[in-house]
């Protein structure tokens, strides 16, 4: 069970800012400044700014804006819009000057060339619902009715301040959001010159919708239309109603989200960020309002806008480098950092370093550049001779074990690390942001330049001018400089600069651990994985084959849309709400109707084998193949969870599936060398144990320094003795899922019961295990009062209650108590790991390769085996004190699927 992903739903607001905007003109009497301009609409606007967080809570927001110029709609209909009333002068001058706030606010805006706002709404709320994101539209425009969805999609008219769902819609037109677009279609839009059906008005449309359904269905059926006029019209008309269709039909593919961070609320108060420049406009009473009661969501004063000319200087000959060098003081702190040809390690090749020692100034060594016409570079003897005079100093980089790497690759030198300053702002708060350019834009509201706009798409850093690369390297290496010296301050003003001390014993010493462990990487039996993608190969295929025979047809398997309709129309399955986008078929929904179908069961086992098949056969054989050992190398990220627990990327090696006999012979494929066997040491459950400890449960302690099985332990105290052995899974569960904030009914669903009878198991619980329940309660009363929870060794996760809406606050504190536990166990096997490596990093009889969670796998060398393997034990049962025992299950196999 991983909660790190747990949370509550969240919501996005979409403003359809032009027609919020236009609105806001006609709503509010023609204001002006003192010198003349026109500021009704701008009124309007900032008291909606003021209102987030009253009118409405949200974490997203996003500004959809139409792009200048025809739309594809032009081209399908010439007279689209071409009927439109001149705008009054007064709004015209308002509108620009609204539009430029927005981003000087710190909001994000969403626009595309050839579509429309509305488009932009509409692919923005599909993206959100298919990331489980609640949608709120700022607007009152038909025209994005054929949008709501109860559940998840709908407007809010801003001036009224009321929401639009789907009962409001029937109310007003007599039909379904979903019935809208071919309601639309008949009607037409007199506003936007959309033609409809010549002839058909509202009652007439409601009337035809109402009984057919769909506009093809009405001309599929029209000898049925009950009217000989509707009839006569409906077939004249028929292009343009078709037309007319393709016109008010919105986009759903023109704008995503993928990068949600970038749509969250502004930290910094976005009123008071454009102060001065309301004052110009005698917007006083909006200031002092905000001066006097804030904002109805937490935000930060802005900060004030540091105004300092960086000195960015390129070193690119010897003497010049020498010069440099020889001139930085004893002892200094220096930023340290590379550009190279990929971001793969195993490839990648140096192009230059930068490097900084200043507040303001910082160097770029060009090395390889290469383009016609490049200038003189640095040889790299002499740039091995520079980084090792460097590497005296106390040296700062964000991303150490990368740059690491790329040294020792390429020039045979171990950098010294001094401080590492992505672990650092993780430390600080392991839920935020830790990228370099983040980083910068937080804490000196620094836009640093992009990559993508320095690397044309297909080349590498070496195509780009020496000139622009030392901008782009050199402020890389300032920023690292001044962000360090920032967190330092950060943890000061905090009041947790024990998390420095942290870092220093044990976080950067990790970094060396998952170096070593990246780059001995682990074996691979090709042929298995050959053996496999055949076999899967041809296991899709029968189910393919079966599936298609159970449906009565061929279709695509993987297109959602083609399932729901093949399920719930074809097959007539009983199906949830369907949508704009078609019916939902993910897994939940499957799941539930496994016994309606045997085509359920067949569909799951397909989704199975084909991910698989293409998240793990198909590109782990090509890794390995590619690769002279056959071994795989995967990145481990010791930033990637908000509870400290490891996460591995290209490829995953975390989430091979466990329960399915595939994920097992994936997993044999995973083999040691020749001479070696592989080792896997398992703590044994490791966060009941932290639970005991912390809460100092009597029963709980007892049971653990008696090594009685827990499970069975918690079976007798809820169902007795007599049912205690039939009893042991269900106990099991209720053991584990209280750690993740497993509620009664989440634990009825679990054991397929009733949350009554639920309830009654977790409240036998708690009699039995009396100090538990209070314990539980401790953490969330802690939490609550001072915003962060600390794990074993006082690492801390911080949860911003403030901003919180009740869904978020009720998440904050499942995870909270899951962040005690799971965060506690990652802290152990970390400890044991660094204390391994240190033990045996030159010891060629013993390798770390893999880290799965609570699980530690080895390669060590058959003639070591036993003696290895059991110091291995007691380090890792010995490394930390605890109220109770810790304890290590053991497995020795050729193969990682042998340990299992």
């Amino acid at each position: 069970m991983d909660n790190d992903n747990l949370s509550a739903k969240k919501t996005i607001t979409v403003i359809d800012t032009f027609g919020f905007l236009f609105r806001s003109f006609y709503a509010l009497p023609p204001l002006k400044s003192k010198d003349g301009f026109p500021t009704g609409l701008l009124t309007g606007f900032m008291n909606f700014i003021s209102n987030i967080g009253k009118d409405f809570q949200t974490d997203y927001i996003v500004f959809a804006l139409d792009s200048k110029g025809d739309t594809f709609r032009k081209e399908i209909y010439n007279e689209y819009k071409s009927h439109r009333p001149d705008v009054p002068e007064d709004l015209l001058r308002q509108l620009p000057v609204a539009i430029s706030w927005i981003e000087q606010m710190g909001f994000k805006t969403a626009i595309k060339d050839g579509f429309e706002a509305d488009d932009i709404i509409a692919s923005i709320a599909h993206d959100a619902r298919e990331k489980n994101i609640e949608v709120r539209i700022v607007s009152h425009d038909k025209d994005l009715y054929q949008l709501i969805d109860d559940d998840m999609i709908y407007l809010f008219d801003p001036i009224k301040k009321v929401i639009i769902n789907e009962e409001k819609c029937y109310e007003k037109y007599g039909i379904h959001p979903k019935q809208f677009i071919d309601y639309q279609s008949l009607l037409g839009d007199s506003a936007d010159n959309v033609p409809g059906v010549k002839g058909v008005g509202a009652k007439t449309a409601e009337a035809l919708i109402k009984e057919f359904g769909t506009l093809d269905n009405i001309y599929n059926n029209i000898e049925s239309v009950p009217k000989p006029r509707w009839k006569t019209l409906l077939l004249e008309n028929k292009e343009m109603a078709y037309i007319s269709k393709e016109l008010v039909t919105l986009k759903t593919d023109c704008h995503c989200i993928d990068f949600l961070h970038e749509f969250e609320l502004p930290k910094e108060n976005p009123i008071l960020k454009i102060e001065e420049t309301l004052l110009k406009y005698d917007l006083n009473k909006i200031i002092e309002r905000v001066h006097q009661n804030g904002l109805n969501y937490k935000t930060e004063l802005p900060k004030p806008k540091e105004i300092v000319n960086y000195d960015f200087v390129l070193l690119d000959t010897k003497e010049k480098l020498e010069n440099v060098i020889a001139s930085i003081p004893k002892d200094s702190i220096v930023a340290f950092d590379t550009e190279t040809t990929s971001l793969d390690t195993k490839i990648a090749k140096i192009v230059g370093f930068s490097f900084a020692y200043e507040d303001t100034k910082a160097y770029y060594v060009p090395i390889a550049h290469s383009y016609l016409g490049v200038s003189e570079q640095i040889s790299l003897t002499d740039a091995k001779n520079g980084i090792s005079k460097l590497n005296e100093f106390k040296l700062i980089v964000q991303n150490f074990k990368y740059d690491f790497d790329i040294i020792k690759f390429n020039f045979d030198i171990e950098l010294i690390l001094f401080a590492d300053t992505i672990i650092l702002a993780w430390l600080l708060d392991s839920s935020s942001k830790v990228g370099l350019d983040a980083l910068a834009k937080s804490y000196f509201d620094y836009t640093m330049i992009a990559f993508n706009d320095v690397v044309k798409k297909g080349d590498d850093f070496s195509t780009v001018a020496i000139e622009e690369a030392c901008n782009y390297a050199a402020e890389d290496a300032l920023m690292t400089y001044k962000i360090y010296f920032k967190l330092l301050e950060e943890f000061k003003k905090q009041n947790c600069e024990h998390l420095l001390k942290i870092a220093d014993d044990y976080e950067f010493k990790f970094i060396n651990v998952l170096i070593n462990m990246q780059n001995n990487g682990v074996k691979i039996d090709t042929q298995i994985l050959k053996n496999l993608k055949i076999q899967n190969q041809e296991y899709i295929q029968e189910l393919t084959k079966k599936i298609y025979e159970l449906a009565g047809s061929e279709f695509n398997i993987n297109s959602p849309k083609q399932l729901g309709v093949i399920l719930f129309e074809t097959l007539g399955l009983p199906a949830s709400k369907k949508s704009k986008t078609g019916y939902s078929t993910n897994e939940v929904v499957l799941s539930k109707l496994i016994d309606s179908h045997e085509i359920i069961p067949a569909l799951l086992e397909y989704r199975e084998a084909y991910k698989l098949q293409s998240t793990y056969i198909e590109p782990l054989l090509e890794l390995a193949s590619n690769d002279n050992e056959n071994k795989i190398y995967t990145s481990f990220l010791q930033t990637g969870t908000a509870t400290g627990r490891l996460s591995s990327k290209n490829p995953n090696l975390q989430n091979i599936p466990v329960k399915s006999s595939a994920g097992r012979e994936i997993r044999k494929a995973f083999i040691a060398r020749d001479g070696y066997k592989l080792v896997g040491i398992d703590y044994s459950q490791i966060e009941l144990r932290l639970l005991a400890h912390f809460s100092k449960d009597k029963a709980l302690v007892d049971a653990f320094n008696n090594n009685l099985d827990i499970h069975s332990q918690t079976a007798i105290k809820i169902f007795g003795e007599e049912k205690a052995s039939e009893k042991r899974n269900i106990a099991k569960t209720i053991n584990f899922g209280l750690l993740y904030g497993m509620g009664s009914k989440k634990l009825a669903d679990t054991l397929k019961i009733t949350p009554k009878e639920a309830k009654v198991y977790i409240d036998s619980y708690f009699e039995a295990f009396t100090n538990v329940k209070e314990y539980m309660k401790s953490i969330e009363d802690y939490v609550l009062e001072n915003g962060y929870v600390e794990t074993l060794i006082k690492r801390r996760r911080i949860f911003d209650f403030n901003s919180a809406n009740t869904m978020q606050r009720i998440a904050f504190l499942r995870e909270a108590v899951n962040t005690k536990f799971q965060g506690s166990a990652a802290d152990l096997i970390k400890l044991s790991m660094i204390k391994i490596f240190e033990k045996y990093k030159n010891d060629e009889n013993l390798k770390m390769i893999l880290q799965i969670h609570d699980e530690l796998i080895f390669e060590i060398k058959n003639e070591k085996l036993d003696e290895i393997t059991n110091d291995l034990k007691k380090i890792m049962e010995n490394i930390f004190t605890l109220e109770i025992p810790l304890r290590v299950s053991v497995a020795i196999g050729d193969s990682w699927g042998d340990l299992k």
